[in-house]
């Protein structure tokens, strides 16, 4: 993820000043690290106190009976660990426009829409104005990290394919919007003074621009006019850069031509956009010539380092569903190093990675101890072929008290992860799964294993089990009138094809000859699509970012092989059961190679900005 700006003032936790030059920056940066992960238990402890104390008054912690204390123990003694359902009738309230101290002392300046979902709909995370600083303290850090691996990058600019998505009010009047949306549209993005490690080749116009291709496409224009100036490239997610190079392949033609002459395609119609594209492009042949050669060539191996021959590396996020792109990007690429920078959420940001030029596989996050009180639920995964976590259960009173702080988690086990934030949230399950990778100084570094129960990822969506079974039953509901049945099925995350797509393999029991027409199979995927989240329906309607779903047709007794397998690998044949989603590719190649028929989603799903039930009462 691309950093911020540095900040002049994050009260005690300040670590970079304004005036100081270049080197002293990073240098005091580091040290700040240094700091708060030595003091790692003394600053969790006064976070906490921090939160509480300013929070005594709020309804939430009136009503659990803390009673304006702010030490760790009867924090953990009297506050429940909760989940966002256990939140939602206080967010409610705050959506629909109490502004009582419900939750935070201070006034919630917005909601962050989280990826993650609830009954259908993003959950919305309460904010405040300062989080946009503590936002900001953490994406300063980056780069003087990043700068002790790789030299010079103070030199050129960084090419990030940056967006923004709709965003919606609440019946309250509070905007609605994705955390990136929130940051870029902020002063600290917006109005950020001059800094080489800021330096990016797409113009704010373009990045703020709502239609993707007009943005897809001057951010590309900007990014090939200036291509031996781009020290650096990247996108929040590997899925979104490998758009972008997608999009190149359909339209180097036209950029070309714009390069060659000097001027915007009419297909451009944002004004903004093409004031600040035209203040960077000027007719230059020579280079839409290079282009053009580079671009026509039978291969694309390499062609980043081809087109923007400085990039000394990708930054992306590469860990957890992520990862399923990662030879793509080594195609694209010649190999270069695929940095994954930080961690963070809607809910709170929450670390860094201190070794950035380390292995995908290998990306551990150091938490840095004064963005919010963490805490940890140590949790087991169940071995074997079907390997998942149970489902999430409320917690009784000794579980709430025996969750483990910073300090104290083991190397090697896994723990859910909990926080406690500035905004409003008190022992609130994230819903992370980390692993224990090592230890800076006092602070753990953990590995992202996976979000709890998500079965199928394709860019920003997460479709759980649940969501997915719920969804198939919906569909299979089609077959019903042609006494057909849905025998069996599993779901598979396919990145082949950019945008990805989600692929369900049904076995399907037909008790009469009468064939079914393929109208009613689309029909199915439309419905399965129509049942999923609204996160997932704004990637298919608005960002274009996941492709139509299909369904795959398998033959009969396919499942009963796909158990055989299982066993032959291991599995108990007393326990299992077909899983849900498939990864492993001699699974799915099994799967394909059984394949009769297979069908796509006829049209987009319906979507609109904004909560069903906000959207019913307007």
């Amino acid at each position: 993820m691309p950093e911020a700006p540095k900040i002049n003032n994050v009260s005690k936790y300040d670590c970079c000043g304004s005036n100081s030059s270049l080197d002293a920056k990073n240098k005091k940066a580091l040290q700040f690290i240094e700091d708060v992960t030595s003091n790692a238990d003394e600053v969790q402890r006064r976070v906490l106190a921090e939160i509480l104390s300013r929070s005594a008054h709020v309804e939430y912690l009136q009503r659990h009976g803390l009673n304006g204390c702010t030490d760790q123990e009867t924090f953990k003694k009297v506050v429940p660990v909760v989940t966002y359902e256990d939140l939602k009738p206080e967010i409610d309230r705050i959506a629909n426009g109490d502004a009582s101290p419900i939750l935070c002392s201070q006034p919630i300046s917005e909601f962050l829409t989280s990826s993650g979902t609830s009954g259908g709909e993003r959950k919305l995370m309460p904010t405040i104005e300062e989080e946009l600083e503590r936002r900001s303290l953490l994406y300063s850090l980056l780069m003087p990290v990043m700068n002790q691996c790789v030299s010079g990058l103070d030199k050129g600019k960084g090419m990030y394919f940056l967006f923004i998505k709709s965003e919606a009010k609440t019946p309250g009047g509070l905007v609605a919007r994705p955390v990136l949306t929130s940051y870029y549209k902020s002063s600290h993005f917006m109005d950020r003074p001059y800094d080489p490690y800021t330096n990016y080749t797409s113009p704010n116009e373009t990045i703020l621009c709502l239609d993707s291709y007009q943005s897809m496409y001057s951010q590309l224009l900007c990014g090939l006019y200036q291509n031996t100036q781009v020290l650096r490239v990247g996108a929040v997610f590997a899925s979104g850069f490998i758009r972008a190079l997608k999009f190149l392949e359909k339209n180097w033609l036209l950029l070309c031509n714009d390069i060659r002459s000097g001027t915007l395609d009419p297909k451009i119609t944002d004004s903004s956009v093409r004031e600040a594209v035209m203040k960077i492009l000027e007719p230059n042949p020579r280079l839409a010539d290079f282009i053009e050669a580079e671009c026509g060539k039978d291969s694309w191996s390499g062609i980043i380092t081809r087109l923007w021959p400085n990039t000394k590396y990708i930054d992306v996020i590469v860990t957890g569903t992520m990862s399923q792109y990662i030879p793509t990007l080594d195609y694209y690429s010649n190999g270069l190093p695929l940095v994954c920078t930080m961690y963070a959420s809607s809910e709170c940001y929450f670390g860094l990675n201190l070794n950035p030029l380390c292995k995908p596989s290998e990306v551990s996050y150091t938490l840095i101890p004064t963005m919010c009180y963490y805490e940890f639920l140590p949790v087991n995964r169940k071995s074997g072929f079907n390997e998942s976590f149970s489902k999430p259960v409320s917690l009784n009173d000794k579980e709430n008290q025996d969750l483990v702080d910073l300090v104290d988690v083991k190397l090697g086990q896994e723990y859910e992860l909990v926080v406690t934030t500035y905004a409003g949230l008190y022992r609130y399950r994230v819903g992370d799964i980390l692993r224990v990778a090592g230890f800076k100084n006092k602070a753990p570094q953990f590995n992202f294993v996976c979000r709890k129960n998500v079965v199928l990822s394709i860019d920003s969506d997460k479709t759980d089990e649940v969501e997915l079974q719920n969804a198939v039953e919906n569909a299979a509901n089609n077959l019903l009138s042609f006494d057909a049945s849905l025998t069996e099925y599993t779901s598979y995350a396919d990145t082949s094809t950019v945008p990805g797509h989600y692929v369900l393999y049904w076995e399907i029991s037909l008790r009469r000859a009468t064939p079914i027409p393929p109208s009613v199979f689309e029909d199915c995927c439309l419905t399965v699509e129509e049942s999923f989240n609204s996160v997932y329906r704004q990637g298919r309607v608005s960002d274009k970012s996941i492709g139509p779903l299909e369904i795959k047709i398998v033959e009969s007794g396919t499942f009963d092989r796909l158990m055989d397998y299982a066993v032959g690998q291991g599995a108990s044949i007393n326990q299992y059961k077909a899983p849900r989603c498939v990864k492993y590719a001699p699974i799915v190649e099994l799967l394909n190679s059984k394949v009769v028929a297979n069908y796509f989603s006829p049209k987009c799903p319906k979507w609109a900005p904004g909560h069903k039930q906000w959207l019913a009462e307007d």
